[in-house]
């Protein structure tokens, strides 16, 4: 697949890496809205920025290229004519906070530089940077007391979710929450209108009806892909997803449909499990009774699914054509470990190359027994950006592995 980007591995050595630095859509959460927000509590942004600062330096250190979405979508949308259609779009799926205002958001976000427009978008429009026009419709009389016209993007720094790489094509994810819907936008326009990335091949679109996003989803390999079942991906677009991944372009022969419990704690299969060497993954110890694996391949052209009778270990091993892998738990053997540093994302690390990996430093415990099993551990610190309930992993979305 000739394709500006390239991921076929969940930790061949990361090349080109795309971020989102926290910014002020941080300081919009509200205590009585943060559920709206699906937050739990607010970070302190100067310090989830200084926090995500040491990330990124970790990658580059590592020899990453790190990348920033808004910049590449301040790229993408150069043009004027772009910018209007979106800021069109964006307001469209904004909702019932802009009825009547809808010309007014749209002036004010026009009338912004690029990087500070979309900075804007994502910080989200407070009643108050619009000024005061005067009573002219009847909520202006009612005085609504939701302070914003658009919703701030908390979630945005989690770039995971909204779009990812399978092979050399990107999916531009149809997201379980309407909260998060306007993240795909920035996708959208990237892969559509960027001078380097508009060239990459599109599997899956932002409209499908059944909801799918990347926490779900690990390469395991240039033949294998798994993708969880869990709170947020729907089973009818795994089986979708999987209908087009398998096939001779992208060599995609087995998609491995992991079905784990649909809980708050565990959204996302990398929540619970991701790869950190070519046989090593670490693991959730107390999704393993209840974890149901399936395998979708293809026979005569017709998807075939069949569910895996195996432990999941095992399957594993056979999807990546090895004898065994090494199951690494969470925590180690304590029940009270493991439930506290899974919380804190202790399973959700970011392979930079075969055996080497970045964590959080408050998961002690299970980084101790990374390096055990001679996995590279580079810590960062997290205390503001685990109150976003994501990891490394979630913090990132790979362009380019070898």
């Amino acid at each position: 697949m000739n394709s500006p980007i390239q991921v076929k591995s969940e930790v061949g050595k990361l090349r080109r890496v795309l971020l989102h630095r926290p910014g002020r859509e941080l300081e919009n959460l509200m205590p009585q809205y943060l559920s709206r927000q699906l937050f739990e509590d607010i970070p302190y942004l100067v310090h989830a920025r200084e926090e995500h600062d040491r990330f990124a330096e970790t990658l580059r250190a590592s020899g990453v290229e790190v990348c920033y979405l808004l910049d590449l979508v301040a790229e993408a949308v150069a043009e004027p004519d772009v910018q209007a259609q979106f800021v069109a779009d964006f307001i469209a799926e904004i909702g019932l906070s802009v009825r009547g205002v809808e010309e007014r958001v749209r002036d004010y976000l026009l009338g912004l530089p690029v990087p500070q427009m979309l900075s804007s978008m994502v910080r989200g429009v407070r009643k108050s940077d619009l000024g005061h026009s005067g009573q002219r419709h009847l909520v202006d009389f009612i005085d609504d007391a939701y302070p914003f016209f658009v919703d701030p993007m908390p979630n945005l720094y989690f770039t995971r979710d909204p779009f990812f790489m399978v092979d050399g094509g990107v999916c531009i994810s149809s997201m379980a929450n309407v909260v998060r819907a306007r993240e795909t936008l920035f996708g959208q326009y990237l892969f559509t209108n960027h001078p380097h990335y508009k060239s990459t091949p599109l599997l899956h679109s932002r409209s499908d009806p059944f909801s799918i996003e990347g926490g779900d989803v690990l390469v395991l390999s240039a033949e294998a892909v798994a993708i969880g079942i869990s709170q947020r991906t729907d089973p009818h677009a795994v089986e979708a997803l999987a209908q087009r991944l398998i096939c001779e372009e992208t060599g995609i022969s087995r998609v491995l449909a992991i079905d784990i419990p649909k809980t708050r704690a565990y959204m996302h299969l990398d929540t619970v499990i991701t790869m950190v060497d070519h046989d090593k993954f670490t693991i959730h110890p107390s999704i393993l009774p209840a974890v149901r694996t399936f395998s979708l391949t293809k026979k005569h052209g017709a998807l075939v699914i069949e569910p895996e009778k195996r432990k999941l270990a095992e399957t594993l091993a056979d999807a990546l054509h090895l004898d065994s892998v090494t199951m690494i738990l969470c925590g180690g053997g304590s029940v009270i470990d493991a439930a506290r540093e899974q919380w804190n994302d202790g399973t959700n690390t970011l392979a930079v190359a075969p055996g080497e990996v970045i964590a959080f430093s408050r998961n002690y415990v299970t980084n101790s027994i990374l390096r055990d099993h001679g996995v590279v551990v580079h810590e960062i610190p997290s205390a503001e950006l685990s109150r976003g309930r994501g990891g490394p992993r979630c913090m990132s979305m790979p362009l380019w592995r070898d």
